[in-house]
């Protein structure tokens, strides 16, 4: 097993910029998830460490090995891509020990290594079949098998899982979290689902236009965003944002939206006190909004008055999309709760977990 380490890693395609002077180490033995929206870098992070692209500048290390020019396949790694890659007219068995042969590995070794991983991933039963007569869930096995019996210091997974539907998707991402803690290597892998990368990591490199935006564990990134992009990337439904004011004084103070005014807890206070009489972002989390009716005690300087525009049942709880002035958001409530479209109702959010961020910076103050 090793580490792996960017230190200051670019790479551009002419004037592009596609990974800007990222910087992370991968600890041994990790499950690390780059994650963030499309054309942010991370699949073209992930062909750098596997070798498939060119560094413009900085350098990569497997281990303690600078291998910035070496070859993919003296790396040591093995990658899984988003399509499965199988040889049609090979059989399971063929599939998975292919890579082995090209390297010469003695005929016991092959054997040995292709039903072990075949057991690992419950496909000893398939080794006899061609990928034509399997499920796309099987043959992703498959493909994870033919990684699996290289046993490279490395694993690169580029978004797995994203030709699987959503059940199996579901089904399959909590095999590869039991797979990593079987196998104990480091993974590398890239998605731009948060919810994978929150259910699967370890720690998640958030990343949006070649820039590293924050690298965190799961809960970190959720409790303490280091920004609004970050807030609003992790979690689902997204947070709520509203434009908003920092008034009163260092002892009293309030996030003033103009259709609501919101006493700020006493221990985020100190750290706006610099910002009354400024613009700022408010933001709050939709399960930190709340029917009143469910808590009639709550303080008055917690609530705010708002129109009911849409109800979304989920079953086990309810989406919620309300209005306040000309700002829409969204609360995650109670499937028991009773509200209905076209209602004004009270709610109350739970100040202790609010967020502001600079308009200006999109920063993180509190």
């Amino acid at each position: 097993m090793a580490s792996v380490t960017l230190d200051h890693v670019t790479k551009r395609f002419g004037e592009v910029t596609a990974v800007n002077d990222i910087n992370i180490g991968v600890l041994d033995k990790e499950f690390l998830v780059l994650v963030g929206p499309s054309g942010c870098g991370k699949s073209t992070t992930l062909r750098l460490i596997a070798g498939l692209e060119e560094l413009s500048g900085g350098n990569i290390y497997i281990g303690d090995r600078v291998v910035n020019d070496v070859a993919p396949k003296d790396r040591d790694i093995a990658m899984v891509f988003q399509s499965y890659a199988l040889y049609p007219h090979m059989s399971v068995y063929d599939n998975l020990a292919f890579g082995l042969k090209l390297r010469k590995t003695p005929k016991q070794e092959i054997n040995r290594r292709v039903h072990e991983a075949a057991e690992i991933l419950g496909i000893g039963t398939l080794l006899n079949r061609k990928p034509k007569q399997l499920s796309g869930g099987q043959r992703q096995r498959v493909a994870l098998g033919r990684a699996i019996v290289r046993e490279p210091k490395v694993f690169l997974m580029d978004e797995p899982l994203s030709n699987l539907d959503a059940k199996l998707r579901v089904a399959t991402r909590a095999e590869l979290i039991k797979l990593h803690q079987r196998l104990q290597t480091t993974v590398i892998y890239v998605t731009h689902d948060q919810v994978e990368a929150m259910t699967m990591g370890s720690r998640i490199a958030v990343m949006r236009d070649g820039v590293l935006q924050q690298l965190e564990t799961p809960q970190s990134l959720y409790d303490k965003p280091a920004n609004m992009f970050v807030a609003g990337f992790i979690g689902s439904p997204a947070m709520n944002f509203f434009d908003a004011k920092v008034a009163g004084t260092p002892d009293a103070l309030y996030i003033d939206g103009g259709s609501f005014k919101l006493r700020v807890p006493a221990d985020k206070a100190e750290r706006l006190t610099g910002y009354v009489g400024k613009d700022v972002v408010f933001g709050i989390r939709p399960e930190d909004v709340f029917d009143r009716s469910s808590n009639p005690n709550a303080p008055a300087e917690s609530t705010m008055k708002v129109q009911v525009n849409v109800v979304e049942p989920m079953g086990s709880e309810q989406f919620v999309y309300l209005l306040t002035g000309e700002s829409e958001f969204v609360a995650r409530m109670d499937a028991r709760s009773p509200v209905k479209a076209g209602q004004q109702i009270e709610i109350m959010l739970d100040m202790a977990h609010m967020h502001t961020f600079d308009r200006q910076t999109q920063e993180a103050i509190v």
